[in-house]
């Protein structure tokens, strides 16, 4: 398809600048201005671009352009990948508003976790992360390769710098992390070190906390690092030393660790070959002053020294606590761990008899708030408190019995039509400091899983039709995760806006586009709208416009269909030099554009006229059987004079507070060409026609107009008479509470069958129609109230007219399309769905015609 020119309409005054297109700015240069204006970027290694924006959908492709713009406050979301860069961050936040780099983890799979290194192995000398000179930055999550002697992390010079959820693996460096150039209020949280060489606090670092972290055959090593706390950590080092507090570091802190240092089995530990490499706790001589040790659970199996403080190794706790002091509540025994296999990201459970349980000291000065799997710390009701308070020693905290109660995705009281809650709840047997587990969960309508607290969630779909939820729960921080997501499905409605018709498009004037020419063959115009009402067009689910087919040159018909979606059904059919209206129900994808196509070997201009919108708010709908609510030709009417207006007074027939009506409006023996147009009572009379007639023509088009206190207005704009004709279908608000599905443009009739081997309608006679919706194999989705379509006649052997009624209901005198021998006529209709979901077509006529049914959507009823 060429797409000829752009249109663009809003509901808004226009404002200098507005549409411009302007030279992009280099992504590298990007102003501060709009890096502030946004409080979140997006990196993925897969759909992006440096030179993009960064955002969810134009995210960029390294962590290190995410950190070139990121300001302070501001997060970097980094999406599932193998990122093979050195990231080195230079920016840095403030106290109350750091910066974050934030990994966003999968559900339990390797090829979830977000890697971040060049892993070149020994052949390589950079980080991962590097972070020097900077402060008040925050690592979150991410998996961390370093390489050669690299760490995996380098933190000099910097302060407050939070290092939480890492997963730490280095080549051959002294320490995977290392915390260096007199760096202050440095935090390692909820962190796994795998098998290497642990963690390094250099000397001149002051006020480092290490806590909620285990270590996989490596350790803690604190060089002249006075302040230094080491608190709530579980350390298995198979046969070297947990803990080495070296040099000069008085005051450091060390407690309700778990240290683990022999070798074998965990449920089994073996005595070390060497056993004095296999130390717990070592403390310099210069480090002893100030220096705490308590709360720590020690398994004794290594045969090596609990402790080793100053110049004096213990190997038994008694002797220990007699000699120091310390240590009064460490417990030298089998700490029952259990190694838990969780692809990336694995970690130490405790059993349930461990003496790890409820015995640490709650109050110790930098204890997590959660444990390493971001769970609360729980109260076992069989185990006696015998710590200060309920926590666990170790990383880890043991959790009693849940229950998950998870509720489909409904509707939310009191909200917008398009606004849902996903409820969901968790029960816990014992008793908890915080919540316990998270969601991860997507909605239809965003690309972006979020991980969030385990509980409920409102939110509200951009627009109408099928939308979903998926969800999964985690006990572990989705570590490890084994089923299948969660998800449930419901349809939702949109509600109308009606607008006093306002013109947007006119090939013919310049209007809605540059140039007047007409629509070559086989090529489009595609209108692009701003937001209307206030409403962002991307939270529009369909717009009503009447188009208007003029200046034909040969014989075709237009298409109206949402950009990227179907194209497949007729919405405007003419003959060469007719002017031909009609009533379009258009949906609104993900485009955010209508397209007008000129199916047809010549040249067509087109008029198009917003007639309202559909989207979360505004007003209900109520179909009811057509009725006649006027019809000049009757006793004791007139036609209209040339150039004059009625109002058509409905308050006796619609409910007080309803906004707009429905109205199939005929005019018939007129006695030149013109127009009409039907507006609101009390506006001047607008450029937007709804009707476009020559002499004699009889022609009808669905007319969705709004109302002021129960009354229209209708304008003839020709210098002839004519006679009108109104049957009333429905209306919008007054207590009206059906909402509109976008469904199409969809094809569900046509009776000249798919190559030409269909039965055309006999004369006098109806046909049901089943009505196509979301969910109608399944029989779970809400079944239509009525439907919105186009109705088309093409090859009637004679004159006649088309009458759509629900099926089961007394047929009216009211008719949908007008057509004569030969012709192909059409008109959109909003038609009540009756008995068996459908509706029913009476061809009214003394000949034979074939009929096209193209579905728009439907109505349902927004409680369903």
């Amino acid at each position: 398809m060429n797409r000829f020119v752009l249109a663009r309409f809003a509901l808004v005054p226009l404002t200098v600048g507005a549409g411009l297109v302007v030279p992009a700015v280099p992504a590298a240069a990007a102003p501060a201005s709009a890096a502030a204006a946004t409080t979140e970027w997006y990196v993925d290694s897969a759909n992006c671009s440096n030179d993009g924006s960064g955002s969810a959908s134009s995210p960029f492709c390294t962590v290190s352009r995410a950190a070139d713009v990121v300001q302070p406050g501001q997060t970097v979301l980094v999406r599932p990948g193998d990122y093979r860069e050195s990231v080195v961050i230079t920016r840095s936040g403030t106290e109350g508003a750091p910066i974050t780099f934030r990994a966003v983890n999968g559900p339990g799979r390797s090829a979830t976790v977000v890697k971040v290194g060049k892993r070149r192995g020994a052949n390589g000398n950079e980080s991962a992360f590097t972070l020097r000179g900077v402060h008040d930055v925050v690592l979150d999550g991410f998996l961390a390769f370093g390489e050669g002697t690299a760490e995996a992390v380098l933190v000099d010079g910097s302060s407050r710098i939070t290092l939480d959820r890492l997963v730490a693996s280095e080549y051959d460096a002294p320490g995977a992390v290392r915390i260096t150039g007199a760096s202050v209020d440095v935090t390692v949280s909820r962190g796994a070190f795998r098998p290497g060489s642990g963690l390094m606090v250099d000397p001149g670092v002051r006020g480092a906390l290490v806590t909620a972290s285990t270590f996989t055959q490596s350790g803690i090593t604190v060089r002249d690092a006075p302040g230094t706390k080491i608190v709530g950590n579980t350390l298995e080092t198979d046969c070297t030393v947990a803990v080495d507090v070296t040099g000069t570091s008085p005051g450091v802190s060390i407690r309700n660790n778990i240290l683990e240092t022999a070798t074998g089995p965990l449920s089994d530990a073996v005595a070390c070959e060497v056993p004095s490499e296999a130390t717990a706790i070592a403390v310099s001589a210069g480090s002893v002053a100030q220096t705490v040790a308590d709360y720590n659970l020690i398994e004794p199996a290594s045969g090596g020294p609990l402790y080793r403080w100053g110049a004096t190794e213990y190997t038994s706790l008694p002797e220990f606590v007699a000699a120091t002091g310390h240590g009064a509540h460490d417990i030298a025994a089998t700490p029952w761990l259990r190694s838990t296999d969780a692809y990336d990201r694995p970690y130490y459970e405790i059993a349930p008899n461990s003496p790890a349980v409820d015995s640490a000291d709650a109050t110790a000065e930098g204890v997590s708030r959660t444990d390493l799997l971001d769970n609360p710390h729980t109260d076992d009701p069989a185990k006696t408190n015998t710590g200060s308070g309920y926590h666990d020693r170790g990383a880890v905290e043991a959790q009693g019995p849940v229950t998950v109660k998870e509720l489909p995705v409904r509707r939310k009281a009191g909200g917008t039509h398009l606004d849902v809650t996903a409820e969901l709840s968790i029960t816990t047997a014992w008793t908890t400091d915080g919540p316990l587990g998270k969601v991860s969960r997507n909605w239809s309508d965003e690309s972006n899983r979020r991980v969030l607290p385990l509980g409920s969630e409102d939110h509200r779909f951009s627009r109408a039709g099928r939308v979903c939820e998926a969800h999964q729960v985690s006990l572990n921080d989705f570590r490890q995760f084994r089923e299948t997501p969660v998800t449930t499905c419901l349809v939702l409605g949109a509600a109308y806006t009606p607008v006093s018709p306002k013109r947007v498009l006119d090939t013919r004037a310049g209007i809605g586009r540059v140039g007047t020419v007409p629509i070559p063959p086989n090529q489009a115009v595609n209108l692009a709208f701003s937001p209307l009402n206030g409403v962002p067009e991307q939270d529009v689910s369909a717009v009503v416009l009447n188009v208007t087919a003029t200046a034909p040159t040969t014989a075709g018909f237009l298409q109206v269909y949402p950009a990227g979606g179907p194209a497949g059904v007729s919405s405007v059919n003419f003959v060469a030099g007719e002017t031909v209206p009609n009533l379009v129900t258009v949906p609104v994808l993900s485009g955010n554009e209508v397209v007008i196509f000129n199916k047809s070997s010549g040249t067509v201009h087109v008029v198009a006229d917003l007639q309202g919108y559909y989207s979360a708010t505004g007003s209900g709908f109520r179909s009811v059987a057509p009725s006649r609510v006027l019809d000049t030709r009757a006793a004791g009417g007139s036609a209209f004079a040339p150039h004059t207006g009625r109002t058509l007074d409905l308050s006796g027939r619609i409910p007080s507070g309803a906004t707009a009506v429905v109205l199939n409006v005929t005019v018939t023996e007129p006695t030149t060409s013109g127009v009409l147009t039907v507006h609101p009572y009390g506006t001047a009379v607008p450029t937007a026609s709804n009707l476009n007639f020559v002499a004699k023509q009889t022609i009808p088009n669905l007319v969705m107009v709004p109302v002021v206190d129960g009354k229209m207005s209708i304008q003839n704009v020709s210098s002839g008479r004519t006679h009108v004709v109104a049957d009333l279908s429905g209306w919008f608000g007054g207590g009206a509470t059906d909402v509109f599905v976008p469904y199409g443009p969809r094809r569900i009739l046509d009776t000249r069958g798919a190559a030409g081997e269909g039965w055309p309608q006999a004369p006098f006679t109806s046909s049901g129609v089943p009505v196509s919706y979301f969910d109608s194999l399944g029989n779970s989705g809400p079944k239509p109230t009525a439907v919105v379509a186009n109705l088309t006649v093409t090859a009637p052997t004679r004159a006649g007219v088309l009458t759509a009624h629900p099926n089961g209901s007394v047929q009216p005198t009211a008719s949908n399309v007008n057509y004569v021998a030969g012709e192909t006529a059409s008109n959109h209709a909003i038609v009540g769905v009756g008995e068996g979901g459908n509706i029913v077509l009476f061809n009214n006529s003394s000949g034979y015609t074939h009929l096209i049914v193209d579905q728009a959507g439907y109505f349902i009823d927004a409680a369903s």
